[in-house]
């Protein structure tokens, strides 16, 4: 180890804790389910670990959604893009995000939590001055423009990766509330995007076309933060291994694809309507599309994403005392009120109603993002026979199946996102109204109340509480 090292290592373990270090910032015997380790010192270094995760995965955040706002900016910088090349801005990175999913899953395993979280952060560097470049020149063809919204979706894959490498910092019992707190960290992004960058274009400038490329390279002093902070303070853990075998059958397990069905509902919908909020307020509202406070000007469009993020990890804590399936079943139906409210609401033309109704949904998606994700550590326990799956994870066996089902799923949950967005877009582009879209919501809201029910709140369809 060298000096730097030493000086920059946590301090030196708690007798008796089981915990050892290896250059590198490798950790072995971490065991969260040991209460005398737990109690020693893997508290403080989960929670250590767990705050970087979250700003690091906050800013993947930022640059995945940032294109949800920009486009909506394009048509003063000159550019004359069509309704449907428009959504597919918004959606694509969404896209890309998902795909990336499915091998960031993985790379914890490979690389070490922290040894990925700076590549991962640092890999955001490239959509950000990308984007920079392109929209501070409106001859940029679209081709190009698609390509380089679609590299944005690095931001998106963060978020599986973080999420499996917390999972193996924390116990059981507290799963749900540490994995919502990372997931709300990290959702927020979505929001402060939204809100920051109208306000970094339009001050000192006389027109938003002029300060344009700031929504891009803004954040770059803020990812090289978030390399140094992840290279001198997070660790790896050596339990954090991925078992290709058990990952395999669980990609035969019915209750995963189930899982990622309901993910789709609940994360789908809140990253979905989070990239098209700005466009449609625009679409909808113009007249409120944004705020001027000063030489500022302010989108409200960020109250969506900031109300779903902020309610999730609410949704994890729920679900930790009353069970994920209660939770999710609550969200589902709240959802498709919301979305019933929000169709009902379009016809009168009234924003601050529609703004209401659309807060109401965001709220329930971030609830059931957080009940949602907590079932699936508690499904794959019950379903390896262990006893009280609700508050023990199970041997390391079956907690790494459960971090991969976690990356799995959350992965396809996120085509939610590309999902939503383009069938807004061609609902509105076909019919000239978004109205009809939201009812095919409602009935997708219902259907997946009916199969929470079916599988998971029956307590005899599994024989534990889920």
């Amino acid at each position: 180890m060298s000096a730097a090292e030493d000086v920059l290592a946590p301090p030196t373990s708690t007798k008796g804790s089981g915990i050892t270090r290896r250059p590198g910032r490798w950790v072995d015997g971490w065991d969260p389910e040991d209460t005398a380790q737990w109690s020693a010192e893997g508290s403080a270094v989960a929670k250590r670990n767990l705050g970087w995760s979250i700003f690091a995965e906050f800013l993947g955040f930022v640059v995945w959604q940032l294109w949800s706002i920009v486009v909506v900016s394009l048509p003063t910088a000159g550019f004359t893009f069509d309704t449907g090349q428009i959504f597919w801005l918004i959606s694509i990175p969404s896209l890309v995000g998902a795909t990336l999913r499915f091998p960031y899953s993985f790379v914890v395993a490979r690389f070490g939590g922290r040894n990925w979280t700076i590549v991962s952060a640092g890999l955001l560097l490239i959509p950000t001055i990308l984007l920079g470049l392109a929209v501070g020149n409106p001859d940029t063809p679209f081709p190009v423009m698609l390509l380089i919204a679609a590299t944005a979706g690095v931001g998106g894959g963060n978020f599986a990766s973080s999420m499996s490498n917390i999972t193996y910092f924390y116990p059981q019992r507290e799963k749900g509330w540490a994995l919502g707190l990372n997931a709300a960290g990290g959702n927020l992004g979505a929001s402060v995007a939204q809100f920051t960058v109208p306000i970094v274009i339009t001050i000192g400038a006389a027109a938003a076309t002029k300060n344009l490329p700031l929504a891009g390279f803004v954040w770059i002093p803020l990812i090289l933060v978030a390399m140094v902070g992840a290279y001198l303070f997070m660790d790896n853990l050596s339990t954090a291994k991925s078992d290709i075998a058990a990952s395999l059958s669980a990609l035969r397990e019915p209750h995963l694809w189930i899982l990622a069905f309901l993910y789709i509902g609940t994360f789908g919908s809140f990253i979905g309507f989070a990239g098209v909020f700005p466009k449609l307020i625009v679409d909808q509202f113009p007249a409120f599309s944004t705020f001027q406070v000063g030489s500022a000007a302010i989108s409200l469009a960020f109250l969506g994403a900031l109300f779903g993020s902020l309610s999730r990890p609410f949704g994890g804590r729920l679900a930790d005392r009353v069970g994920g399936s209660a939770m999710t079943l609550v969200a589902f139906g709240v959802m498709g009120l919301g979305a019933l409210a929000v169709m009902l609401v379009l016809p009168l033309g009234n924003f601050w109603l529609f703004l209401a109704c659309f807060l109401v949904l965001f709220i329930a998606t971030g609830v059931g993002n957080g009940a949602t994700y907590r079932m699936i550590p508690t499904v794959f326990a019950i379903r390896a026979g262990t006893a009280d799956a609700h508050r023990a994870g199970g041997d390391i066996s079956v907690q790494r199946r459960a971090a991969a089902s976690l990356g799995i799923i959350s992965a396809v949950g996120a085509y939610g996102g590309f999902i939503i967005p383009q069938v807004l877009g061609a609902v509105k582009t076909s019919t000239g109204s978004y109205s009809p879209a939201f009812g095919g919501f409602i009935v997708a809201y219902l259907v997946m109340m009916a199969v929470t029910a079916f599988f998971y709140f029956r307590r005899a369809t599994l024989g534990q509480r889920v």
